[in-house]
């Protein structure tokens, strides 16, 4: 319940800006940052909090980031001027920071034998990238019942029902072996991750060669490499670097981070696809993302015996080749495709970032000690959230920039329509149909014919480029990740009844 929450939070709000712009009164900055502010602070300060909650308790930190969460739910709700409502999403975000680690370490620790722990990471892959994709379902029907508020609103039953299951079902578990916690690299992370996501979600709108974005990016890399560096000398490290350079950690990661990459850029492009060329209302372009979280949903499951009969290796790379072939299908699309094709890139994106999702999730943790579940599911949200912003910012102003060089050569730039809607273009393509919609039928017609055409050329272009960016990494992960040693094993003992992990023994004979 809690991980769908955050999901959720995620993209609930997209779909419902107009309103809240309108009742607010507030800048398309302001507007931007009141949904921009939730990844920022959840991805600056997530790794971080991770490490934290190894040795503070993890039900103790679920329960705790689930009442901030319902307590910054209300604030935005209630909100009366932009800066209220900003302020509410980094309360948000800063809540989804404490439990979101805490989910999956609670998980790790309630199920140590090796085929239910699978199952369990499954779900929970599987529902994490469920509440996102749904969220824009969920805030168009919010948006239509009663307003933007509601996508507030909609926190606070889960986040109260969640603290009080919490609290009766799960046990705490914390780390046997706590070490001191590493306030200075826990700092450095911090102020490293925020500011380098914070350069990804402003290039869309400052530019990538903006001084701002150039300066924050450089100060991150500083940052983070300053933090590497105390990773390396400190004697209680909050990130052990030889956990971070285990090939089942970096290319599992990686594979989360690039799948998140494809997906929920993919996802933000399409938003504009269904609704600025395909005609259809925030709930009917909502309703119509359902094809991606059906396949996320049949690709965790299908990961699962992948898994057991072939370890970690296979569905992460076999994933990501099929989440490279989805964009083969979306590159195919044209102003005339309508919403097949649509459709099936979504189930295809789905099906393989399902199977990518849930062996991605437990090759990280599998690698992780006992006593860093907490850090290890961090590392895991960290990059998820950084691919997540990555894939909104790069593939956004990818579709932008070729969509508005098309539509510039297209039009005449001298004539008055023209004119109007290249303005309108330069805002995005939802802006178009209202500024069509003020010229003579003909010449209507006419300029939405050229729009539609620009952004198909856009999202071909958009297409090949995170297609590319997904089979690499599939290439890498056949190259670079391991495959496990003893899973066989652990199968064969559960499946003769036993449920439980081999002795080392007889895990040292099968090797």
């Amino acid at each position: 319940m809690g991980l769908f929450m955050l999901g959720m939070d995620l993209t609930v709000l997209n779909v419902a800006l107009p309103g809240l712009q309108h009742d607010l009164e507030a800048l398309s900055a302001e507007v931007q940052w009141i949904v921009d502010a939730y990844a920022l602070v959840l991805g600056g300060t997530v790794l971080a909090v991770g490490a934290f909650t190894d040795s503070w308790g993890r039900r103790r930190s679920f329960v705790c980031g689930m009442a901030v969460c319902a307590a910054a739910s209300v604030c935005g709700a209630f909100a009366a001027q932009p800066w209220q409502a900003v302020g509410a999403r980094c309360l948000l975000g800063a809540g989804a920071a404490l439990l979101m680690p805490a989910t999956l370490a609670v998980l790790h620790d309630l199920f140590p034998e090796p085929v239910l722990r699978r199952r369990a990471i499954a779900a929970w892959a599987a529902v994490g990238g469920l509440g996102g994709v749904c969220g824009p379902v969920i805030g168009g029907w919010l948006v239509e019942q009663s307003s933007w508020r509601a996508g507030f609103w909609v926190n606070l039953p889960p986040a109260v029902l969640a603290i009080g299951l919490a609290l009766v079902l799960v046990p705490e578990s914390r780390s046997p072996r706590p070490s001191a916690f590493d306030a200075p690299g826990a700092a450095l992370s911090i102020v490293g991750l925020t500011a380098l996501v914070w350069a990804v979600i402003e290039s869309p709108h400052r530019g990538w060669t903006s001084g701002w974005v150039v300066g924050v990016f450089a100060c991150s890399l500083v940052l983070l490499a300053a933090f590497l560096l105390r990773q390396s000398r400190a004697r209680a490290p909050m990130l052990p670097l030889s956990v971070l350079a285990a090939p089942r950690v970096s290319m599992g990661a990686g594979a989360l981070a690039v799948v998140a990459f494809a997906a929920f850029g993919s996802l933000f492009v399409l938003t504009l696809y269904l609704q600025g060329v395909l005609g259809y209302s925030p709930l009917e372009a909502g309703v119509r993302t359902l094809p991606l979280p059906a396949g996320l949903a049949v690709g965790a499951a299908v990961s699962l015996p992948l898994q057991a009969r072939r370890g970690q290796k296979t569905p992460i790379v076999l994933g990501l080749a099929v989440v490279s072939l989805s964009f083969v299908v979306l590159a195919g699309t044209s102003a005339g495709s309508g919403y097949g094709r649509c459709a099936l890139f979504q189930l295809v994106i789905g099906v393989g970032s399902g199977l990518v999702g849930a062996a991605a999730t437990e090759s990280v943790m599998a690698a992780v000690p006992e006593q860093k579940t907490g850090l290890g599911s961090a590392v895991n949200d960290a990059t998820r959230q950084i691919g997540s912003a990555l894939g909104v910012a790069v593939q956004g102003a990818i579709v932008t920039g070729v969509f508005t060089s098309r539509l510039h050569a297209s039009l005449d730039q001298h004539d008055a329509s023209g004119e109007l809607l290249l303005a309108a273009a330069d805002l995005s393509m939802l802006a178009v149909p209202g500024a069509a919609a003020r010229l003579d039928p003909l010449a209507r017609e006419a300029a939405l014919a050229a729009a539609r055409e620009a952004f198909a050329d856009a999202l071909t272009v958009t297409a090949v480029v995170a297609g590319t960016v997904t089979l690499v990494m599939s290439v890498a992960a056949a190259r670079w990740l391991p495959r496990p040693v003893g899973h066989q094993h652990e199968d064969a003992s559960t499946r003769q009844g036993g449920g439980g992990e081999l002795p080392d023994s007889a895990v040292a004979v099968g090797r």
